[in-house]
Formats: C-alpha cells, structure tokens, sequence
C-alpha cells in the first residue's frame, strides 16, 4: 500500500507538471494551471516516509484532483481528455492505498498498544 500510495502520486505529479506544462495546457506555451501542481508536494514527504496522518488527510484532499480529472475527462476533448481520465485514476489509485495504508497502521498500532 505505501509503494503504491507513493508510485501514484509521483505519476500525479509529473501528469500535472507534463499536461499543464507542454502535453495539452490550456493555452499555447504553458498554463498558469500548472500551480495545480503545488498542493500536491504537501503530503509528498510524509507519503514516502509512512506518516499515518498525512495518509490520512491526503486521502480526503485527493478527491479535488479526482473531481477535476472526471471533470475534465467529460468537458475537454482529445490528448487533455485522455490526461483528465488518466488523473482520475492516479488519484483513485492513491485514495485507496492511502486509505487501507491509514488503515492497516492503525491496526499495527492497536495491536502494538496491547501487547505492551
């Protein structure tokens, strides 16, 4: 679950940085949209290092990229809405390695706190 929360959202970040950056932005030359990107580095060192609680809140804050990737897989049209689906599922990949992770951390930590 940690090298899968983690693998999904490396590939979350260099999609946004790729789409918004050269692959499909919204205007020629860049999009302003690759800021999108930012957020996204918040949890990134607590991920790789296995904090349950940035596990935890990133799990809920994923669903803002999941939201705009169905949003815009609906609404754009050709490489942009291919990108859009494809952030989807990255983000849909990380929220359930995120939440079993979270999940199975607690428990380790329950079964810990008893046997001592």
């Amino acid at each position: 679950m940690h090298t899968g929360a983690s693998i999904s959202l490396i590939a979350l970040i260099m999609l946004s940085l790729a789409w918004e950056g050269w692959l499909a932005p919204l205007k020629p030359g860049g999009s302003t949209l690759i800021l999108k990107t930012l957020p996204l580095l918040l949890p990134l060192f607590g991920i790789l290092r296995g904090k349950r609680y940035t596990y935890q809140w990133a799990s809920m804050f994923i669903l803002i990229y999941f939201t705009e990737g169905v949003v815009r897989a609906w609404a754009d049209q050709g490489l942009s809405s291919r990108l859009a689906l494809l952030e989807a599922v990255l983000s849909v990949i990380f929220f359930m390695c995120a939440i079993f992770y979270a999940r199975l951390a607690g428990a380790a930590n329950s079964r810990m706190a008893h046997s001592a």
